[in-house]
């Protein structure tokens, strides 16, 4: 066996049209492993070792693109994935799916199996993976392959089980790695150091929709595994190596602190391309009993932007405070800059966890009873936006590969001048609520339904396409004592999101 192990999958044409074969033409999509001796670093408690990552085994588009869209119409209804083509005749072609390949928008199902064993043939641990296209890791396998590619860096990391559509692909000639992705956000186990024998197969149900026959769909490994004295891998980017969506930046001066010119506004809102801002239901939705009696009930909120242009918004110090001007910006049909309106302001949080720009007027959280009124509010009341989850990238004019992913892009420190907060189209702010400010009370709310509402633009500052899908609510149930212990029961909506009743 070559230490280039290749197994023909099958020709996969997609985006963009198919240029004529040569004779060397490289296959339509290949299943490598880089080579067959490896090392793989073992982390200190309670990380492990991140296996299936690490093995180098990746999935190489050929001569075209490889794209597949997965989408709903509701969360009542299942998610349907094809894969989209190009013929070379330029004709447009969409193929379903089988049936059970995609159950999540985190991917193709149990694409591979992977078994690890001892020196003596044991059998160690034996799972299967979940393959994302999409990959932080994609690279140019070959000379003559486009020099970047289309397709978004991840299915969407965050957790977020109300996503509506993803766009996964595999440019030609790049290739995307097999396994959890990227390998610190999935579950690791122990192996103790030493030699260990791995077998990574494509999964039957994939063979036999792919034509591939047995004995191309498997990659034998040779693995050491060794200890790293330094017990953290570090995450190259917070979007995608972070379960919350927002956390603290570090190192500011607050001696500096310059004005910025503010720009002349329009007269009115233009016509022509806006956001659409929308907030889909709250999840992770928890109990925090304290040890002080206290109750809090902490989400996790989402606002997404649906419209036809990015949400973009500049804030402009004032001279000698922490508070910024704030201007909306808007584009025509072609991208180009029309001009700006003062839609509010930006402050400076200083609090932990935060220490970042707010966006003063974009969204509001309410805990609602059972006939909607009013019964708390939260205390968060502004944001730092920041494209965090891909919630439909099927949707025209989604913004696949955005820049503003994290708070170093985003938030700014104490010294900025001035600040850009940017919602692009297709894209989600998600904000967890476990940062200061961010939970409701519910010490001594009776016993009861409730509904967490998340509202978009609730004042209505910023310009819109439309506003009266700018509201979501989602059911709970506070039981237990007043005062005392609370119990939580959290309903699944459209069986997503289940939460098992909490007693703390």
């Amino acid at each position: 066996m070559s230490r280039l192990l290749t197994a023909l999958l099958v020709p996969v044409l997609a985006l963009p049209a198919a240029a004529p074969a040569p004779a060397d033409e490289p296959p339509g999509l290949a299943f490598r492993a880089a080579a067959h001796d490896i090392v793989v670093l073992r982390y200190q408690d309670p990380y492990g070792v991140f296996l299936d990552f690490n093995l180098g085994v990746n999935l190489i588009a050929g001569r075209d693109a490889m794209e597949i869209r997965a989408q709903r119409r509701s969360y009542a209804e299942p998610i349907q994935a094809q894969q989209i083509a190009v013929e070379p005749d330029g004709q447009r072609r969409v193929t379903d799916l089988p049936a059970g390949f995609v159950s999540s928008f985190a991917g193709l199902s149990d694409l591979t199996s992977i078994t690890i064993r001892d020196t003596a043939g044991t059998v160690l641990r034996d799972y299967s993976t979940t393959w994302c296209p999409n990959s932080w890791y994609s690279v140019r396998t070959r000379p003559d392959a486009p020099a970047s590619t289309p397709y978004p860096q991840d299915c969407g990391l965050m957790g977020n089980p109300f996503y509506l559509g993803s766009v996964w692909g595999v440019q030609a000639g790049w290739s995307s790695p097999i396994g959890t992705e990227p390998p610190w956000n999935g579950t690791p186990f122990d192996l103790v150091p030493g030699d260990y024998r791995v077998t990574v197969r494509l999964n039957q149900p994939y063979r036999d929709w792919l034509e591939v026959a047995d004995e191309d769909a498997t990659v034998e490994l040779n693995v050491r595994v060794v200890d790293r004295t330094s017990g953290v891998p570090v995450a190259p980017n917070r979007r995608a190596a972070e379960g919350d969506a927002h956390h603290q930046i570090s190192a500011f001066d607050p001696r500096f602190r310059p004005p910025a010119r503010v720009p002349a506004a329009l007269p009115a809102v233009p016509a022509g391309p806006k956001p659409d801002l929308r907030a889909l239901p709250a999840w992770a939705i928890g109990l925090d009993q304290r040890d002080d009696g206290r109750a809090y009930v902490n989400f996790a909120a989402t606002v997404w932007n649906a419209g036809t242009s990015r949400l973009m918004v500049d804030g402009f110090r004032r001279t000698g405070e922490d508070l910024m001007d704030a201007y909306q910006y808007f584009y025509d049909g072609a991208g180009n800059e029309l001009g700006s309106m003062p839609v509010g302001t930006m402050q400076w949080d200083p609090r932990a966890g935060h220490l970042h720009w707010h966006f003063t007027d974009f969204a509001q959280y309410n805990l609602l009873t059972a006939d909607r009124q009013l019964a708390v509010r939260s205390g968060k009341e502004a944001f730092c936006l920041a494209n965090t989850d891909p919630v439909d990238y099927t949707i025209p004019g989604a913004q696949w590969r955005p820049t503003n992913t994290d708070l170093s892009s985003s938030c700014g420190q104490n010294s900025a001048v001035a600040v850009r907060e940017v919602l692009d189209v297709g894209n989600g702010d998600t904000y967890t609520q476990w940062l200061p400010g961010q939970a409701f009370e519910v010490t001594d709310l009776p016993n009861g339904t409730y509904w967490i509402e998340t509202v978009a633009n609730p004042d209505h500052k910023l310009a819109e396409l439309r506003t009266g899908n700018n509201s979501s609510v989602r059911k709970i149930v506070l039981g237990g004592t007043p005062g005392g212990t609370r119990t939580l029961r959290v309903p699944a909506l459209h069986g997503l999101d289940p939460v098992p009743p909490v007693t703390r």
